[in-house]
Parts: structure tokens; C-alpha cells; sequence
């Protein structure tokens, strides 16, 4: 059963990780996707032609979704090659950790650009073509924005900020047939985390009930649901995949 056929995502981030996990799985549901990139171009080029030979439409678009302007020409790209979408995942996000007092005010200005701002540019250019013809809003959140750590307040920041946005957006664009939620993983296996310390995987580790790291299609899963009218009448809510980490 294909969940999301005749519908057209954007997907920012969608090269690598959770966003190229996302991007997949929504392919492998009938969904056409229209995702950005912004420095891994062979590798965007790969995940497009995989998805292309699923039978959809799909491009990958280089774009920087922290910039106000590149936001507002991907949503006009997209809507003169695809002709309309319904679907909008945030995605993008990246981190700079450092404790407070060796945090630089650029670590802590392109976090918030990149993982909040972004979030704003998208979906103040996204809303004005859905309001023709409705769909979901999926904004990538943390679980770290609900419960910090230390070493990342830029980024718990960046996250928590999400939640209510999110929240703002649903009771905004509901009466128009637009949901607008957030999901919020936990310690996900990525490429990201690859890069952690043994020793500070195995702290993170203890903590999850279920004993196991995340899978990024876990989260594709997710957001799967909440594009699809399975999850019609879920808006404003933050979707924990953590494995219970945050309970």
C-alpha cells in the first residue's frame, strides 16, 4: 500500500542521513520529491537517479535553506517542475558543539540560521501554494530541544524553538487543511554520530530503554505517517523516535 501517491514533497537536506532516508521512503510511497542539497552534489545526484528508478519524479536542487532568498527560489523551482506539492519536511539542520563558555558567536549564529531559520524560510515561502491545496508540514525537531545537553545550547536552542513554531504554524494554517507537526529523534545511527566518541556513545547508549540506537528510516517512517492521510486529524503535536530516551 502506497501512502503517499499523487503527492509532491520538499524535502531540505534530503542528500544525506535522515533527510536521504526520508526522501526514499517517501519515493517508495508514490510520492514525487523535490529535495536540496548544499555540498554533497555526487552524492544528491546518486540518491536522485535511486529515486527516479522507483518510477517518480525527482530532482535534487542545490540550496542553502538558512538563506531567505535561495528558500523563496526553490519554492518557484519547484512549482514550475513539479507543478504543485503538498508536502514540506525541514529537515536541514547541522551542529557546532562547544560548552557556553568557548561557544563563538558564529557557532552559535549559524546553528540557529541553519537549523531554525531555515525552518521560517521554507514555510513562510511554502504556506502561500499550499494554501490551494492543503497537505503537511514536518518540521525535523530534537529530543535534545526538550531536555538539553551540555555542550549544545546552540543547538537545543535551535531545536526547542521548533517546538513552537510548530505549534503556532497548526493553529495558524489548520482552518485552511494544513497540519504542521514536528519530529523529534533521539540518538539516531548517522553519519553524525559516527563521529562520537566510543566512550560517549556507550553513556548515550545506557540511557535508551530500548537498548539500541535509532535507524534513520525509523524516522522516514514517521514522517511517512504524518505527509499521509493516515494522520489527518494530528496537527501542532512533537513525535518523540527515541526509544523512550525521552520519557
Amino acid at each position: 500500500m502506497k501512502l503517499l501517491e499523487g503527492k509532491t514533497a520538499i524535502v531540505t537536506g534530503g542528500s544525506r542521513g535522515i533527510g536521504a532516508a526520508i526522501v526514499r521512503r517517501f519515493a517508495e510511497h508514490g510520492a514525487n520529491v523535490a529535495f536540496t542539497y548544499l555540498s554533497s552534489e555526487e552524492k544528491a545526484k546518486e540518491v536522485e537517479a535511486e529515486l527516479q528508478a522507483m518510477g517518480v519524479q525527482a530532482k535534487a536542487y542545490r540550496s542553502d535553506a538558512s538563506k531567505f532568498d535561495q528558500a523563496e527560489a526553490l519554492v518557484k523551482s519547484v512549482t514550475e517542475d513539479f507543478g504543485t506539492f503538498q508536502i514540506l519536511v525541514n529537515n536541514a539542520g547541522i551542529t557546532k558543539d562547544n560548552l557556553m563558555l568557548r561557544m563563538t558567536e558564529e557557532m552559535w549564529d549559524t546553528v540557529i540560521d541553519v537549523n531554525l531559520k531555515s525552518v521560517f524560510n521554507l514555510t513562510k515561502h511554502a504556506l502561500r501554494p499550499m494554501l490551494r491545496t492543503g497537505g503537511s508540514i514536518i518540521n525535523m525537531s530534537s529530543v535534545v530541544g526538550d531536555f538539553g545537553n551540555a555542550g549544545q545550547a546552540n543547538y537545543a536552542a535551535s531545536k526547542a524553538g521548533i517546538f513552537g513554531f510548530t505549534k503556532s504554524i497548526a493553529k495558524e494554517v489548520g482552518s485552511r487543511n494544513i497540519r504542521c507537526n514536528a519530529v523529534a529523534p533521539g540518538f539516531i545511527a548517522t553519519e553524525m554520530t559516527d563521529e562520537l566518541d566510543e566512550k560517549v556513545r556507550d553513556n548515550f547508549l545506557a540511557g535508551i530503554p530500548l537498548k539500541r540506537w535509532g535507524q534513520a528510516n525509523e524516522v522516514a517512517d514517521t514522517c511517512v505517517w504524518l505527509a499521509s492521510d493516515m494522520a489527518n486529524y494530528i496537527s501542532g503535536q512533537t513525535i518523540s523516535v527515541c526509544g523512550g530516551l525521552n520519557t
